[in-house]
């Protein structure tokens, strides 16, 4: 981090608490067959999941929540489902940017928007123009997504500087890569959820999860509500990230609450 507002947050905000949450919305469509509705019935239900996670995040302090909403392999399920999830979103956009807006929640949509249909990339860019100038909740939705897209997308950045001159290759290093990528502006996910009780990442945030705590709960998206994502939170509090150091090294270099107030 380089500016002083910047240091100030590191230092005084709750290590407690997860500064960027990035979560899997798993189970819709399991949820769904249980109880003999179609699997669309899960994605409209999971909305209010979605709800909920952004009202408790911003409740617990947490500054970013990243959602896994559309992987750019979900246009291989059937057309059907594929055509309600982009009215979903069309839709959802519409009815929760000004409610977003008006609870100081930033809204940025990450992936190749250039697949969806001319009205859906107008809708997001309206939404992020609303709510850029907000600072309460980074929400950021990933649509058309992939984490190894990303990477590619990022090489091929780095690969096109290298090639007009502007950078020599020597100088490509994780750093450079991670400006590339796409939100080096925000903290990398320390907490990285996935619901519905599959445990794999499935291609989500690849290079910046690659030290984020994991949490796998078996309840499907569209009951995890405020407590079970409280749940996870409070697990959260309970770890010790050691990022390569001992638990005697962490502990030691550990400042207190009262350490983080006074400075």
């Amino acid at each position: 981090m380089d500016t002083d507002s910047e240091v100030a947050l590191e230092r005084t905000h709750d290590p407690r608490v997860p500064r960027h949450v990035a979560i899997i919305m798993d189970g819709n469509g399991r949820w769904a067959k249980q109880r003999g509705l179609p699997r669309t019935a899960g994605h409209r239900e999971g909305v209010k999941s979605v709800r909920a996670v952004v009202e408790e995040s911003v409740r617990r302090g947490v500054e970013t929540l990243t959602l896994f909403a559309f992987s750019s392999e979900n246009w291989r399920r059937p057309r059907t489902e594929v055509n309600v999830l982009m009215e979903l979103f069309m839709s959802a956009l519409r009815s929760e940017a000004k409610r977003l807006h008006e609870n100081q929640v930033r809204l940025r949509i990450i992936g190749e928007r250039g697949a969806f249909p001319e009205k859906l990339q107008h809708r997001i860019a309206e939404a992020e123009a609303l709510t850029a100038d907000n600072t309460r909740l980074n929400l950021q939705v990933a649509a058309n997504y992939g984490g190894r897209w990303d990477i590619v997308q990022a090489v091929r950045r780095l690969a096109s500087e290298v090639q007009s001159g502007r950078l020599d290759p020597a100088q490509i290093d994780e750093r450079r890569l991670a400006e590339h990528l796409s939100f080096p502006d925000l903290p990398e996910p320390d907490l990285f959820i996935r619901t519905g009780g599959e445990q794999r990442l499935s291609n989500f945030v690849l290079w910046q999860s690659a030290y984020s705590e994991l949490y796998f709960s078996d309840v499907f998206w569209p009951d995890f509500g405020a407590a079970a994502y409280g749940q996870a939170l409070d697990d959260y509090a309970r770890r010790q990230r050691r990022f390569g150091l001992t638990g005697e090294q962490v502990e030691d270099r550990r400042p207190t609450l009262v350490d983080a107030c006074v400075g």
